[in-house]
């Protein structure tokens, strides 16, 4: 649903449609969450190890250098295993994953660009990137990342809940812990605004 909030949408933000959504994470993966939160660390070491692959294919949806895909991947793990005990089984765990891995390669991605910027001295980035350099220059999801940094962070990670990660309303709603009809209303302005940038409008 990316083609959703430009007219003209790049092969890489419009490709999201035609990507297969992942299987669910594996049966048991609420409990060994719980177990992980309560303090186990042998629960820990097997559910960071059972969630990296999901993890990873997540970043690339945001972060199409491998490289990149990988450095955020890593991030997201540490944020897991730093954060666990922060999760509180209000929600699934799938949810609550997705939402802490979307912040985290978006947090890759600014401090990709800023490496970046620094490197080349706040030279402009190439009209026509290269897609085997990093994520900044690779053009793929590159109109789409700067549009969601210019937008109210609720509304962008809502949009990215939704459009990117695939989330349904009601996930997203037990997620963040507000109603269905916010969570919409929320989505809708943030892809207005994301579609106003990607066109030039407005």
């Amino acid at each position: 649903m990316i083609e959703s909030v430009g007219a003209n949408p790049n092969p890489a933000v419009a490709g999201r449609s035609s990507a297969p959504r992942a299987a669910p994470l594996a049966d048991g993966i609420d409990d060994l969450a719980a177990a992980a939160a309560r303090g186990d660390p042998a629960a820990l070491d097997t559910l960071l190890a059972a969630v990296r692959p999901e993890v990873l294919r997540l970043c690339g949806r945001l972060l199409p250098n491998r490289e990149d895909a990988e450095e955020a991947c890593q991030d997201a793990l540490l944020a897991v295993a730093h954060g666990i005990h922060r999760f509180e089984g209000r929600s699934s765990f799938h949810t609550w994953l997705y939402r802490l891995t979307a912040n985290r390669a978006r947090s890759t991605y600014r401090a990709l660009r800023r490496r970046w910027l620094m490197e080349t001295a706040g030279a402009p980035l190439p009209d026509r990137p290269d897609p085997r350099r990093t994520s900044v220059v690779a053009g793929t999801r590159l109109d789409l990342l700067e549009a969601l940094d210019a937008v109210r962070p609720d509304l962008a990670e809502a949009l990215t809940l939704r459009d990117v990660l695939d989330l349904d309303y009601r996930e997203i709603a037990e997620l963040l812990d507000i109603p269905v009809g916010t969570v919409k209303s929320r989505i809708h302005e943030a892809r207005r605004q994301v579609r106003q940038r990607l066109t030039g409008a407005g």
